[in-house]
């Protein structure tokens, strides 16, 4: 026959034995001090200065004078002295310090917040089910930081199932975002929870607003231009359809009747000035001198005449026309084509060197 029981180790009575009674009071002394357990602390690493007879610590970790060496243990105040005892796996104490319910997993003692917790339901304030198998009521919601970020995760297990955030009005459904049924990331609204219109759909592969994968709404859904030529209002303007400072100037292009590159394209060279618009306009410009007005006609005197290269090419009908600078003169444009034309200046007197400037408006594209 054992001498203890063999949960809690009580000393047994054996057969024939002597003062049985001091056998009983030592299992009873014991049952004293776990049953109900409760400690005044588990902080503690050496005894109080003056505890009182029946007080109970949990020894905290590195235990010093009389508690050295029993760290996690029971240390039991009785008869002046102190007894301990060592806890197995699965004893519970309700700490009086903290009001915390420890238990004792076979190497420390912990409470609700220092060990796992896995429930197959929770409710706070409202009845979760198994389908919601969280469920909270109340006027707010709060996820906070430890000390510096903080990130709320919603994880899928495959490409085609939904990761999302999913905004109701009456538990009826009225706006969506998140991975909801692919890999790019969607913004979605509703009037009535069942009909449901894709407002901005963002490329998983470069962050671009792309074609829509599920209804073709346009690109990047029905939020955002459909096309180069899409004016709908309230659509946001694409980067690839639309201008910013970012691509205002610099060399513009048409593609099928639709501007590609910049807004507006500014040159110069040894024949002058030109700028190029968007829509395909071209205005070429200088200012030249010509020799002096010596040649007779008529009434009139006319100067050589000087062949203008334009300084940027035009693609159609150009207009062109000229202006003398002196008060005695003027001037014209003949046999304007796409790459030049012929400037001439005129006056009613012979007149030295004279200034004119020059003017070209037609399409480079």
């Amino acid at each position: 026959m054992s001498d203890t029981s063999p949960i809690l180790a009580l000393p047994l009575i054996q057969p024939a034995q002597a003062q049985k009674h001091v056998t009983h009071n030592e299992a009873l002394r014991l049952l004293d001090a776990i049953v109900q357990l409760a400690v005044l602390s588990r902080g503690l690493r050496a005894p109080p200065p003056l505890p009182q007879e029946g007080a109970r610590y949990i020894v905290a970790q590195g235990g010093l004078v009389e508690w050295a060496g029993r760290d996690g243990e029971i240390a039991l105040r009785e008869n002046s002295t102190w007894a301990f005892l060592a806890p197995r796996p699965g004893w519970r104490a309700q700490d009086m310090e903290t009001g915390e319910t420890l238990v004792f997993d076979g190497s420390a003692w912990a409470g609700p917040g220092e060990r796992p917790l896995r429930v197959a339901e929770l409710g706070v304030n409202a009845a979760p089910d198994a389908f919601n198998r969280l469920s909270v009521a109340g006027d707010a919601t709060l996820l906070s930081h430890a000390g510096g970020g903080h990130q709320v995760k919603v994880n899928k297990a495959g490409p085609g199932d939904t990761a999302s955030l999913l905004f109701q009005t009456g538990f009826s459904g009225r706006a969506e975002m998140g991975l909801a049924g692919e890999e790019n990331f969607s913004v979605k609204v509703s009037p009535d929870g069942a009909s449901w219109v894709t407002a901005l759909r963002l490329s998983a592969s470069d962050g671009r607003a792309t074609l829509g994968q599920v209804e073709a709404a346009g690109y990047g859904g029905a939020g955002v231009q459909a096309g180069p030529s899409d004016t709908t209002p309230g659509r946001l303007m694409r980067a690839d359809f639309g201008y910013s400072p970012g691509n205002l100037l610099g060399p513009v292009a048409l593609a099928g009747g639709q501007p590609e590159g910049a807004v507006i394209e500014r040159g110069s060279g040894p024949d002058g000035h030109y700028t190029r618009w968007a829509d395909g306009t071209q205005i070429c410009w200088a200012e030249v001198s010509v020799p002096g007005v010596a040649q007779a006609i008529g009434a009139i005197f006319a100067s050589a005449p000087l062949a203008w290269s334009f300084p940027a090419p035009f693609a159609g009908e150009v207009s062109g026309a000229a202006s003398a600078q002196q008060a005695d003169a003027w001037a014209g444009l003949s046999g304007v084509g796409a790459s030049g034309a012929m400037a001439r200046a005129f006056a009613p007197l012979a007149l030295g060197a004279v200034s004119l400037r020059l003017l070209a408006v037609g399409r480079w594209g």
